[in-house]
């Protein structure tokens, strides 16, 4: 009777004689021998980026849960919160800046690694969409809620009304109505949102992603961020993505999805992230080199990656080396 040491050892010398087509498939085959898959061994996880440097700071509130095994799904919607929650910011939560009439209006999405996800737009008096989001995701059986239907929903499970906006971003508001020609555009200085994507310690992704959108917008604009597959998509066998800046032009090319499949095709992340943005520039009728848009992605083994339309993203990132702020790739002018 043949051992089951000599079935393995025939099998294997049958598997080296057949020629395999593509380097990927070449590089499992060990693993599939013996059991032993190097790629877990290198996996930089747990791990957590949030665009810009306040995310870098927010990080922490997210480390804090998985560095104890939490979950990311967890950990992105405390990242997101922490942001929201600071008053003295001017692209994300109550403290923003307005619309061009006043008006302060919150969106946010939460994405878990099952492919639930939930949003929520143009709400107002909110202190935390991004955790209303998570509410529609688990609690309803919708994706989106919008408006004053949005704030019933956040009213009903617990949430309470908040005053907006604050002083100091009504005297700026003010300030603008004076001598305003009403085209809101998205730069350095008006980059509106916070992308949090994460690889907790069992391998699953998440992200969320909150903003108050573009400062001085028409009443009721909603950019990307709120937005499944612009402003942020995961896909637990591949990677996940977020993105920032010009909400219109990251909607017209499905951004975060876009990158998530180029991931999925074999992209590194930086790669994924660096075509994304070809495509914008290549395609954008209103492209222009002061405007920015930024995309951040990570894989399955914890690398990561991000390219910007020019100079100044900048991107938190927290593993298990520390916490750090990095400068994105980005197009050289032409």
């Amino acid at each position: 009777m043949k051992t089951r040491r000599s079935f393995l050892k025939k099998i294997g010398f049958s598997i080296a004689a057949v020629p395999l087509a593509g380097a990927g498939l070449n590089a499992a085959i060990p693993d599939l021998l013996t059991g032993d898959n190097d790629t877990k061994k290198k996996i930089n996880k747990p791990l957590i980026l949030s665009t810009w440097p306040f995310g870098q700071v927010a990080n922490q509130a997210g480390w804090d849960i998985l560095s104890k095994g939490g979950t990311a799904l967890d950990a992105a919607e405390a990242t997101a919160k922490f942001v929201e929650a600071d008053l003295t910011q001017k692209s994300v939560g109550l403290g923003a800046l307005p619309d061009r009439d006043g008006h302060v209006t919150l969106d946010a999405c939460i994405m878990d690694e099952h492919g639930n996800c939930g949003s929520v737009m143009f709400l107002e008096n909110i202190l935390h969409p991004i955790s209303v989001a998570r509410l529609v995701m688990e609690k309803t059986p919708h994706i989106q809620l919008v408006g004053s239907g949005a704030q019933q929903f956040a009213l009903e499970n617990g949430h309470t009304l908040h005053p907006a906006p604050t002083e100091s971003s009504k005297k700026e508001w003010e300030d603008w109505v004076k001598t305003s020609n009403y085209t809101p555009r998205s730069d350095l200085h008006n980059h509106d949102t916070i992308g949090v994507i994460v690889l907790d310690e069992n391998g699953n992704l998440s992200g969320a992603c909150t903003t108050s959108g573009l400062a001085y917008k028409m009443r009721g604009r909603v950019g990307d961020s709120p937005i499944i597959g612009a402003g942020l998509f995961v896909d637990n066998e591949v990677g996940a993505a977020t993105a920032t800046g010009t909400g219109e032009e990251v909607i017209r090319i499905c951004g975060s999805h876009l990158v998530v499949e180029l991931m999925r095709q074999g992209y590194s992340p930086t790669a994924a992230c660096k075509e994304a943005v070809r495509r914008i520039i290549q395609k954008s009728p209103r492209y222009e080199k002061a405007m920015i848009v930024g995309f951040l992605a990570i894989n399955k083994k914890g690398e990561y990656g991000a390219y910007s339309t020019r100079s100044g993203f900048e991107y938190g990132v927290y593993d298990n080396a520390g916490t750090f702020l990095k400068n994105a790739d980005f197009q050289e002018k032409e």
